[in-house]
């Protein structure tokens, strides 16, 4: 029996999003890359992919691609506590990968916040069961952050680590797109959506000890806020409008 050529460039694909080449929320070659692998038209391709997007195995997003399918994963931002806790009380496997850790001048940005002319700079990726799924950048006076390890900040965060008690964080949320740096480093394309998190730390006296840039795959990423009752607004809890 004369097989159909698109279904058998839907089945290639299957077994390759089934067999975990390409996991939840991941990147799939561009139609014209796939056309090229399987000596096909990108009528064809995108015919086998449209019929894997109706079972559910694939999604697209206009104008960033094709993503195999995924549940986005859910933060919930009622408490102070780390991507790895909420991760692992999902289920999911998490995992850092420390790219950076020295000390450097401080961007006027940070300085603003901490007060200091020199940081501790920690750059790390964060994996969910082995995809990327966020860029982290946090800020931290040397004279609390100098003495830490890549080791250590690898198995545990700074606010295991500090030796300072915690007081409460500041986090404002706002959509972006994405660099280079960071389309290379979360597998999206350049300029794909993302959440980029900036979160400051204070500790129990409220002074900063930690600035935290958090930058999140929009197409993976809910964040869960608790309301508080509160008086009656035009606008949701916790917006503010920016210029």
């Amino acid at each position: 029996m004369r097989t159909i050529r698109y279904r058998e460039i839907a089945e290639a694909i299957r077994h390759r999003v089934e067999g975990g080449e390409f996991g939840a929320g991941r990147l799939l070659p561009s139609e014209a890359a796939l056309s090229e692998e399987y000596g096909a038209s990108r009528v064809t391709v995108r015919k086998a992919l449209e019929e894997l997007r109706a079972e559910g195995l694939v999604e697209a997003h206009q104008g960033l691609g094709w993503f195999a399918s995924g549940d986005p994963l859910r933060q919930r931002l009622a408490r102070l506590g780390t991507i790895e806790d909420q991760l692992k009380a999902s289920g999911i496997r998490s995992e850092r990968e420390i790219l950076e850790l020295r000390v450097v001048a401080t961007p006027a940005n940070v300085r603003r916040v901490l007060g200091v002319d020199k940081a501790v700079r920690l750059l790390r990726r964060n994996l969910a069961d082995g995809a990327p799924f966020a860029r982290v950048t946090v800020w931290c006076p040397p004279e609390l952050g100098a003495h830490l390890t890549r080791e250590q900040l690898t198995d545990e965060s700074f606010y295991e680590l500090l030796d300072v008690p915690l007081g409460h964080a500041v986090q404002t949320i706002a959509a972006r797109a994405a660099s280079a740096d960071d389309a290379d480093l979360l597998g999206v394309p350049q300029g794909a959506p993302v959440l980029v998190c900036e979160r400051t730390t204070f500790d129990a006296d409220g002074h900063a000890v930690l600035f935290a840039t958090y930058v999140f795959p929009g197409h993976l990423t809910e964040f869960s806020v608790d309301l508080p009752r509160m008086e009656r607004s035009i606008a949701p809890s916790g917006l503010r409008l920016v210029e």
